[in-house]
């Protein structure tokens, strides 16, 4: 595989006031240390993330945003664009479920997400993933195939270099129930046939894959071992210190 480097990504969601994020920082700077070839990345809120920016240890910690809009400026009451992000942070969640779910993300708007945090040199992290129903209808890889193609459509091969891809199960995320690390395997597989498809094998095969939903310290590590599996995209573990910094302690080993 081409990509080596592992990713912890947390994401705080609509979790933590500036002041306890800050103490959940500092918690996790006294518990980890940095590694060559681990990136861990934190998205909280972003009322903190300029706070959060003078706080961290940039050699340590990495920034994102958990959304951003496609637009780089204009009358968009209450939206934040990547150029106003840009240089705060490294990374961008795009198209994770919730946003496609609750908030009605399609397709179009997610790949003008993805070019807006490219074009504002923001690496995006591409979410995809099916429904329980989906799931159960064998429905998941043409989901797949429709969240892909809306999310890189119009990207360049340099591009798409930039871009991470995380799986998450809609059926796993918040519910407790992960998926099996044999299917995630399939999965990977499936994203980068994909990616191949659009953008030729030497681009697939830089292009990182997550597994995110319901990951746990118990069970990251099979995870972290999957075949084409590049990291994990965090949500309630990673707000405990304790199971982020053990998850981040697992990632590591298998880097030493």
């Amino acid at each position: 595989m081409a990509n080596i480097t592992r990713y912890i990504i947390g994401n705080w969601k609509m979790n933590l006031t500036i002041h306890e994020g800050s103490l959940l920082l500092h918690t996790l700077d006294q518990a980890v240390e940095s590694h060559e070839g681990v990136e861990i990345v934190l998205a909280p809120s972003f009322l903190a993330l300029q706070s959060m920016s003078l706080q961290a240890d940039r050699r340590k910690f990495k920034l994102a945003a958990q959304n951003l809009y496609w637009r780089d400026e204009g009358a968009f009451t209450g939206e934040i664009s990547a150029n106003q992000l840009r240089g705060l942070v490294k990374y961008a969640i795009i198209g994770h479920s919730e946003r496609r779910n609750i908030f009605s993300e399609r397709g179009r708007d997610i790949g003008r997400k993805v070019q807006a945090a490219i074009r504002n040199e923001i690496k995006p992290i591409l979410c995809v993933g099916e429904s329980a129903l989906e799931r159960s209808e064998n429905e998941t890889n043409e989901v797949l195939y429709d969240q892909i193609v809306g999310g890189l459509s119009n990207l360049t091969s340099d591009d798409v270099e930039q871009v991470l891809i995380a799986y998450e199960p809609i059926w796993a995320v918040g519910s407790g129930k992960s998926a099996v690390p044999t299917d995630v395997k399939e999965v990977a597989k499936v994203i980068r046939a994909q990616v191949k498809h659009m953008f030729g094998e030497k681009v697939a095969a830089k292009v990182p894959i997550l597994y995110g939903g319901s990951v746990t310290p118990t069970n990251a590590a099979a995870f972290l071992d999957t075949d084409g599996i590049n990291g994990l995209l965090l949500g309630g573990a990673s707000l405990d210190a304790k199971q982020f910094a053990k998850i981040i302690d697992k990632a590591q080993d298998r880097k030493k």
